[in-house]
């Protein structure tokens, strides 16, 4: 475990011109004629967004725009952490760690760290202020890489020793969706009373009694079908992620696709209109952090860790969460809630609401829906 040093964004020029040939030469192929998205990622879409990315994107104007926030960087457990800190109004902040996921970066945050840390700047009070910290999950973007893959709980070990240990925080709440749901999960089973509560906007937990009664068994039965199409890159990650890292860490258009079309089929979009709930640059510059730290492979390492830890279950004896948890219900989430009576076997649920709109990158979609819930929260374990 090391101090924290401070971190700068600076990609050198030579990467960002190996990328930029390697997305000027790529060969175009071809699509189904009836193709739309339903066959993956839409090929007219891609090369829009691929001359768009050759034409204007300003990825210097990108990286300013992440330095504006201070970066830091502490070996945890032997590998180098990168994080966002931002230290937040008035005399006693709360500090709250906030977790990404695949396929998302600490970019996702953008437009939620200010807010959180200063609300007084956005009509709030400073008595609603917290200490964020938003790390880069191992494998991922500027943090370092574990030596062999390593799942969501021993993540959550990684970043509680992060809290405690090098920043000195003796008490903290953890918030995330997608992989950050469950490190939070993980923080609040196994690292309470430092983690005093959690905010979850996925559900990615199951309960080994599996569901009780009508309700939850037709929600399992239909989440089950709703998975059917999802499941491939889940399971070539969480198998052989290897095999697939040949291709795509030789492609930035394969980055591109291979994360795109998860961007476009698990968010709230209008139809297939990407670009009704993201733009260009947002998604370019999430791609970029995979690109320019040549995580790609490391990242996917993640689902292979989470199989190896168990799966999905928190608790093969049935325990539960028992901080106080907040559940945030975006209604096209990836992965579909079930009935509050299945979470609340998993959880210690004192916080519960249903959003009219919204999708699995709450935090990119929704970011007024997602702070102002977390602030609620807050309130009533501060």
């Amino acid at each position: 475990m090391t101090l924290p040093t401070p971190f700068r964004i600076d990609v050198p020029d030579a990467v960002l011109e190996r990328i930029r040939a390697r997305v000027a030469g790529y060969v175009w192929h071809e699509m189904p004629d009836d193709g739309g998205w339903a066959y993956g990622a839409n090929l007219d879409y891609m090369k829009e967004l691929c001359a768009y990315w050759l034409e204007e994107f300003d990825w210097r104007a990108q990286e300013e725009r992440l330095n504006r926030f201070s970066h830091f960087t502490a070996t945890v457990q032997g590998i180098d952490i990168h994080y966002i800190r931002e230290p937040g109004s008035g005399p006693a902040p709360l500090p709250l760690i906030i977790s990404h996921g695949w396929p998302g970066s600490v970019s996702e945050f953008v437009e939620i760290i200010e807010p959180l840390a200063h609300p007084e700047r956005f009509g709030g009070t400073e008595a609603d202020a917290f200490d964020v910290i938003a790390p880069s999950l191992p494998g991922f973007g500027f943090s370092g890489r574990p030596a062999r893959p390593m799942g969501p709980r021993a993540m959550a070990n990684v970043f509680a020793e992060l809290m405690t240990g090098v920043l000195g925080i003796d008490s903290y709440i953890a918030q995330g969706g997608d992989w950050g749901g469950a490190i939070s999960s993980w923080l609040g089973y196994e690292h309470a009373p430092a983690c005093r509560a959690i905010h979850i906007n996925i559900l990615t937990m199951r309960d080994a009694r599996g569901p009780q009664g009508a309700e939850e068994a037709a929600w399992a039965a239909r989440f089950e079908k709703e998975q059917e199409l999802e499941n491939g890159y889940r399971t070539q990650q969480a198998t052989r992620p290897q095999t697939l890292s040949y291709a795509m860490m030789d492609s930035p258009v394969g980055v591109a696709a291979w994360l795109v079309e998860k961007f476009n089929s698990w968010s709230d979009t209008e139809g297939d209109d990407i670009e009704s709930v993201y733009t260009k640059d947002e998604l370019l510059t999430n791609i970029m952090i995979y690109l320019v730290t040549g995580t790609f492979n490391t990242a996917s390492w993640i689902y292979y860790g989470r199989r190896e830890e168990g799966g999905r279950v928190l608790s093969p004896e049935g325990r539960r969460v028992e901080v106080p948890t907040a559940c945030a219900l975006f209604p096209k989430e990836l992965l579909a809630w079930p009935p509050r009576s299945y979470v609340e076997r998993i959880y210690n649920v004192t916080h519960w609401t249903e959003f009219p709109r919204g999708g699995h990158f709450a935090a990119m979609e929704q970011p007024e829906f997602l702070i102002e819930d977390i602030r609620a929260f807050a309130r009533t374990v501060r």
